[in-house]
């Protein structure tokens, strides 16, 4: 599996307006638990179907883009966060050490 990188507005739309499952990791490289929390994931990700778009957001550099995903999919912001959206809802969301690409994939129903 590979990021992708969230970078813009348009592409937060783009989720919104997409079919199935997608996923976003709200990221600080300011944080060391976020980047526990990542490795955490990349490490188990294997347990997330193949096709899942998994989006990676730097909110530090995408500060505008963090905002608008709390407000779009009603959720509060935390750092590091996992959001698993389905058919344009946050259907799952998780933060900090409950962040695990094996409960994801549960969620997904594999």
């Amino acid at each position: 599996m590979n990021w992708i990188q969230l970078t813009s507005l348009e592409q937060l739309q783009e989720i919104k307006a997409a079919t199935g499952f997608s996923a976003i990791f709200k990221h600080s490289t300011r944080c060391s638990i976020s980047m526990m929390a990542r490795k955490r994931f990349e490490i188990d990700w294997t347990a997330i179907p193949d096709g899942t778009p998994l989006y990676f957001l730097d909110l530090i550099a995408h500060r505008e883009v963090s905002n608008k995903i709390a407000e779009i999919f009603q959720i509060h912001h935390e750092s590091p966060q996992l959001l698993l959206i389905k058919d344009g809802e946050c259907v799952y969301e998780t933060s900090h050490g409950e962040i695990s690409a094996e409960e994801m994939a549960e969620q997904i129903g594999v």
